[in-house]
């Protein structure tokens, strides 16, 4: 379907087939030649007339000249002259906190004007100064005359304020307000650590395990509480999700909020952001933050019936710092710049390039930024990439690959597609919740993160992968345990290989973890330093048992296994200050 990749094939098959171009489906033809899709589509499968004109028009676009684009928008940059010059500079009514904990947010809540149109027309940042210096901060129009701007503070103390608008009646208006000590289970955004790994901006170890559920915020308030609620009892510490609603196979019910003013309709209004559909994303993300769940947000995906995947570069770059201005003070936000960004076919290298440098600079906290991948790997090594949002290539290995892509980019490799548990039709939604935890630990002990997803065939198209609502299969369980197991061990766990035939992790002379995934071993000899002593625990990844060896082991050594698949072997040093447990 290349055809579609050029605005001019794209018209002349809107223009006949307007239901393909906005089927949920349409991303599963992608690869077949449009003489075939034309052929059992539905309007002309027995019409050979009508085929035959549409392959005419198709065949008569010239290749040899340049592809013919609508004019993109003009960016103007807000006017000084927005507000008469006899307004009276920071005169709009200011509200604020006095006293904010640390790495929650500070508001500053502004009445101002609402003529023209706000969104664009009023340019709105703030000098905050602190212990650690200045930054600037945006603001937003929020609608009805409403500015917000939002502050994430780190260290305790006095910041002052001050803020910059070409609107008068915004500009110059200052203040104050005093960082408390963070609340209890506040640590700040997540970053890098260690080069392969995460932690929070205080320090404390942060280990992604994650899940999808692209779609979960645009389903109505029962499903999204049951997705709540699920996640409340789920082992998951982030949760990707997109900011755009989504269209494809199981999403073809409409959201009751739209991201821009506008209906599907009359068209959408791409200057004008609807601020009901924020505020309930807001909300949404707060209460993942008092779940402990990072919010892994993405910005932009192809799956997409409204227009909001081919807006000009004006309206990307605007609604990317919009997002950014209202989202970015909120710790538990994480920046994924784009879902499977090749199929993003109006947009290149280029574009994602600028698109990052909006959010980086629009973002003073230095959230995580990645970009996520369909069919080829975007070039996770650029200066942006904070760390590899990955999507398989091959149709089987996946975590098994995650030593070698950590030596490729030198970043932590996050692996937040490795297929999804299920039974839908689609490869990449139907494999067992036993492969799915195989490839969980697989990265682990490889030293990177696996992401989980559920596509569950469900009379209601309810999958959880886009729409959340209920976990309905096996994995989680075992991930959880999984999870225990890595809690219970070294903070970070490191690929510490030795033999060819079982990945292992750990830290030398004092922990070790073995995986033997599909393997079914009935005994294993293992050869380590006689002068350091083991406790062996054996693991029972499916079953969720551990089970400790009688005695202890050192040098070279033997220990029967269950000859069973799925296994793990957990060795822990004895100091001579503990006794086994």
């Amino acid at each position: 379907m290349d055809v579609l990749r050029d605005p001019r094939g794209h018209e002349v098959i809107a223009r006949h087939l307007p239901g393909l171009v906005r089927s949920s489906i349409l991303h599963t033809l992608h690869g077949y030649p449009v003489g075939l899709v034309l052929e059992t589509e539905a309007g002309v499968a027995h019409d050979a007339d009508a085929r035959g004109r549409i392959l005419a028009e198709i065949t008569a676009i010239p290749r040899d000249v340049g592809v013919p684009r609508p004019a993109p928008e003009r960016w103007v940059a807000p006017s000084p002259d927005y507000e008469e010059r006899g307004s009276t500079p920071g005169s709009a009514r200011a509200e604020w906190n006095d006293v904010v904990p640390a790495f929650s947010r500070f508001e500053l809540r502004l009445e101002g004007p609402s003529h023209g149109n706000p969104f664009v027309d009023v340019a709105l940042t703030a000098q905050v100064s602190g212990p650690d210096g200045t930054v600037t901060v945006p603001g937003f129009y929020d609608g009805g005359g409403r500015f917000r701007l939002r502050f994430m503070p780190d260290k305790q103390g006095e910041h002052v304020f001050v803020t910059s608008s070409n609107a008068i009646s915004l500009d110059g208006i200052s203040g104050s307000f005093l960082v408390s000590e963070a609340e209890v289970g506040m640590h700040g955004p997540v970053r890098v650590a260690d080069t392969f790994h995460f932690a929070y901006a205080d320090g404390l170890r942060f280990r992604p395990i994650g899940t999808t559920a692209y779609a979960w915020t645009h389903q109505g308030s029962e499903v999204e509480q049951r997705t709540l609620e699920a996640l409340a009892a789920a082992p998951f510490t982030k949760v990707r999700m997109c900011v755009f609603p989504k269209s494809y196979l199981f999403n073809e019910n409409e959201p009751e909020l739209y991201p821009f003013e506008g209906s599907p309709a009359a068209g959408f209004d791409f200057s004008r952001p609807a601020p009901a559909y924020w505020a309930h994303l807001e909300e949404r993300i707060d209460q993942l933050a008092g779940l402990g769940i990072e919010a892994d947000l993405i910005l932009f995906h192809g799956y997409d019936r409204w227009g909001f995947a081919t807006m000009d570069p004006v309206a990307d770059d605007r609604y990317v710092a919009y997002a950014v201005a209202r989202l970015g003070a909120f710790a538990n936000v994480w920046w994924s710049l784009a879902n499977e960004y090749d199929l993003l076919f109006t947009k290149g290298t280029d574009d994602w390039e600028r698109l990052a440098e909006v959010i980086r600079h629009n973002d003073p906290y230095g959230h995580l930024l990645s970009i996520h991948n369909c069919r080829a790997f975007f070039d996770h090594s650029r200066s942006w990439v904070t760390h590899a949002s990955i999507q398989r290539q091959d149709i089987y290995k996946t975590a098994e690959m995650t030593t070698e892509w950590r030596e490729r980019w030198g970043k932590p490799v996050v692996i937040d597609e490795c297929a999804y548990e299920g039974n839908i039709d689609q490869g990449w939604g139907n494999i067992t919740g036993q492969e799915l935890t195989r490839r969980f630990w697989e990265g682990a002990v490889r030293g990177g993160y696996v992401g989980h997803g559920e596509t569950y065939v469900h009379p209601d198209d309810v999958l959880w992968w886009s729409k959340g609502g209920d976990l309905r299969g096996t994995s989680p369980a075992r991930i959880s345990f999984l999870r225990e197991i890595l809690e219970a061990g070294p903070e970070v766990l490191e690929p510490n290989p030795l033999d060819w035939d079982v990945p292992r992790a750990g830290i030398d002379g004092e922990y070790y973890l073995y995986y033997f995934g599909f393997a079914q071993p009935t005994y294993r000899r293992f050869l380590l330093d006689p002068s350091v002593t083991y406790t062996v625990d054996v693991i029972d990844t499916w079953n969720m048992t551990i089970t400790r060896l009688d005695g202890t082991y050192s040098g070279r050594f033997r220990i029967p296994l269950p000859g069973i698949q799925y296994l793990a072997v957990r060795l822990q040093a004895i100091r001579s200050s503990a006794q086994p447990s």
